[in-house]
């Protein structure tokens, strides 16, 4: 199985790489069109800032080509918030997989949330054995709100969405490279979709 972790300058894409590691596949680290197109699965990661992540995309024009990928893709925290249609953070377009907006969690709760928290109305195949309230790890400020497209709950201050997914597009707003055991499980799911 071939798979490629975008890699466009965000932050999280080694420890990703090491998570499919352990999980016994290789992952290749691309920023290339062709290369991109014929993996079998895609990782879409982000950590950062959403406009400086959208330009280097524009830069090399990966924000046209993600949006047109056929086989299975996971956006991974900022790499799901930037697979929807407009974020607050930096004003930022982004590429209009997911039909909602990003939003600012208000200052009632602590931003940017940061540790464990649970996931719960649990909706696709990325979350196959896992059971209803598992702790998955998170590090935010922006989150997207509940939507048709929403396959998995948070609760912090309010819900929001902690997972979506789209035909063959997949995002988690929390980081499955960092959820231990759940997070290693939920990598393997995502491998296995067809």
């Amino acid at each position: 199985m071939k798979i490629v972790i975008i890699n466009y300058g965000a932050g999280n894409i080694q420890s990703i790489k090491f998570a499919i590691q352990r999980l016994g596949y290789e992952a290749v680290l691309s920023d290339d069109p062709q290369e991109i197109k014929s993996a079998d699965k895609v990782i879409f990661p982000g950590v950062g800032e959403a406009s400086s992540a959208m330009q280097k995309l524009r830069a090399s024009g990966l924000d046209n080509l993600v949006p047109e990928l056929k086989q299975p893709v996971l956006g991974i925290c900022l790499g799901m918030q930037l697979m929807c249609r407009y974020t607050e953070e930096g004003n930022t377009q982004g590429l209009s997989i997911f039909d909602t907006d990003v939003v600012r969690f208000n200052n009632e709760v602590k931003v940017p949330q940061i540790g464990w928290n649970q996931i719960e109305n649990l909706d696709s195949p990325l979350f196959e054995g896992i059971k209803e309230k598992e702790h998955i790890y998170l590090v935010h400020s922006y989150y997207a709100p509940i939507t048709k497209d929403t396959v998995a709950e948070t609760q912090y201050g309010i819900k929001y969405s902690t997972a979506l997914h789209k035909d063959n597009f997949y995002g988690t707003q929390f980081h499955p490279e960092k959820s231990s055991v759940v997070g290693e499980k939920i990598l393997l799911n995502f491998l296995s979709i067809k």
